[in-house]
């Protein structure tokens, strides 16, 4: 078998996957995407890093390769609807950078309350200005940490070290977890108002994009210290600069920007923001550890068939992916559903099957369910096939998974009923010519393609409210591509799923969701 390692790896990680019997391994680095192409022929694996980009193009050039393994966390360099239509296994070391980036984290935090870099080229420049640079200490202070994975969870214990109170913001996380961690649970709003540094630590999504902003800013103390190691665009950084300007900011630090490298962002030239060029991951430890880990997973995948910390999906054999494939796509469309309808912390996942499916083993199609939940408020590549089961229980999420005979009007059914201080269920079938269908929303029955973009309306069932709504998308250049109307009964409570070709703004939900008839308003992305 031939291996092909695209990006530099550590010589103790090039030392194991030489230790493979049987595999011939090439390193060459820094290849145009016609260059990877050809050196791709025959390689049955393919190890990179973030340098090397796995195009559709290259998966579909790519007729041996098998398995890709990413030394790394993030996946966005890779295709990975490409990587999957092709039955192309990611793997990625979710694990390898948690230390560094919690440290990083608070490095920046104690370089910007005594201003280091500051102090630094003030002295460089003959300066001896010890009034100038009086800072803050940590010891007393109150840590927002918005995002309680692994990382968010190491820079709590750190904090905590330092003599910090540390609070915190997961909507996946329960109280009794975060006791255990020393964290008080809070809400966002009661986050911002308690916390003298707010750092974030969660997966850049439609949800957390801009999760701080100019409306969240004002929601914050007075010279609120913010630092961001996650990823750009988590915080709003037109915000941050005003902020920071105004003095409602004390200071920032910043490893990541929305645009990278960040040259022509206004937070260069503020005295009172301090930055790195993305440095997360950048120690000697992390990289080696990234490249030892990620050589022993490809290993273990090529010797035994083992596939660890798999982004996508497992490696299963052609027939049964073959009768699996389109209630794959089905559970996938579920768990995203329901996840992105709850709008909460979850407490529970309830999953049940009926119809042909029972008695089937059904373990595939129960972790696609979850790990899909999950990955709505984790890194999509944190949580996967292997994790996303210990990943909820860890979180304090009780799962539940049951078979029933019964009657249906379909030939096989999979439900999902997901809780937190509220409830919903979602249920769909697979029609006879393999196409995944959603029939059910809570307590109204439909027939909806899952995918693309949703603007789901929870209403009364009155004339008028159907063709106000097509207009004010039309008005907005909304395009309807389908319609699902459903009720429970003749002028009572309705459900209507607009299926359309482009996401809504904030300003066109905001207006929907302040009609009258609107009870409930909901955009998703499936």
């Amino acid at each position: 078998m031939k291996v092909l390692v695209s990006d530099p790896l550590s010589e103790d990680g090039l030392k194991i996957l030489k230790e493979i019997e049987g595999a011939e391994i090439a390193t060459k680095t820094g290849m145009s995407e016609d260059e990877l192409i050809l050196a791709l022929q025959d390689v049955e694996a393919l190890i990179v890093r973030s340098e090397t980009k796995v195009t559709k193009r290259v998966l579909e050039e790519a007729k041996s390769l098998r398995v890709i393994g990413r030394a790394g966390v993030g996946v966005d360099n890779i295709d990975m609807n490409a990587a999957t239509k092709k039955g192309v296994i990611v793997m990625n070391t979710p694990d390898s950078n948690t230390i560094s980036t919690a440290e990083l984290t608070l490095a920046m935090m104690l370089a910007v309350s005594r201003n280091i870099p500051q102090g630094y080229l003030s002295l460089k420049e003959g300066k001896w200005d010890r009034k100038r640079f009086v800072g803050y200490e940590l010891n007393g202070k109150c840590l927002g940490i918005i995002g309680l994975g692994r990382i968010g969870r190491q820079v709590a214990a750190r904090a905590q070290a330092f003599g910090m109170k540390t609070i915190g913001y997961d909507p996946l996380i329960s109280k009794d977890v975060c006791a255990k961690l020393k964290i008080e649970l809070a809400e966002l709003k009661e986050l911002f108002g308690l916390s003298d540094y707010i750092t974030v630590h969660t997966p850049l999504s439609p949800e957390t994009k801009h999760i701080i902003s100019e409306k969240e800013i004002e929601m914050m103390k007075q010279d609120v210290i913010i630092i961001n190691c996650a990823r750009g665009g988590i915080i709003d950084e037109e915000a941050l600069h005003k902020g920071l300007v105004s003095g409602k900011v004390r200071a920032a630090a910043l490893d990541v920007f929305e645009k990278e490298p960040p040259f022509d962002s206004p937070l260069l030239s503020c005295e009172n923001c301090i930055f790195v060029p993305h440095l997360g991951a950048s120690t000697k430890e992390a990289q080696k550890s990234v490249g030892i880990e990620i050589a022993n997973q490809m290993k273990e995948a090529l010797t035994t068939g083992v596939m660890r910390n798999t982004v996508n999906l497992p490696y299963i054999d052609p027939e049964t992916m073959k009768a699996l494939s389109p209630f794959i796509k089905l559970s996938d469309s579920l768990g995203k559903l329901s996840a992105q309808l709850i709008n909460d912390k979850v407490t529970s996942i309830e999953i049940e099957y009926s119809g042909e499916l029972v008695g089937r083993d059904l373990s595939l199609l129960s972790t696609t369910i979850v790990r899909s939940i999950l990955s709505n408020f984790l890194h999509e590549e944190t949580v996967n096939y292997v994790n996303a089961l210990s990943f909820a229980k860890e979180m304090g999420i009780e799962l539940s998974f049951s078979e029933r005979q019964a009657k249906l009007d379909y030939s096989s059914l999979i439900s999902v009923t997901i809780k937190g201080k509220e409830k919903r269920v979602v249920a769909g079938t697979v029609f006879s010519e393999k196409s995944p269908r959603i029939v059910q929303i809570d307590n109204f029955q439909l027939e909806l393609i899952p995918e693309g973009n949703l603007l789901i309306l929870n209403q009364t069932d009155e004339p008028g409210i159907i063709g106000k709504i097509g207009t004010l998308l039309g008005s907005a250049n909304i395009n309807i591509a389908s319609l699902q109307l459903a009720r429970t009964e003749k002028g009572g409570d309705s459900l209507s799923v607009w299926n359309i070709d482009s996401a809504i703004s904030e300003a066109i939900l905001k207006e929907i969701s302040q009609m009258p008839q609107i009870r409930r308003a909901w955009t998703v992305v499936l």
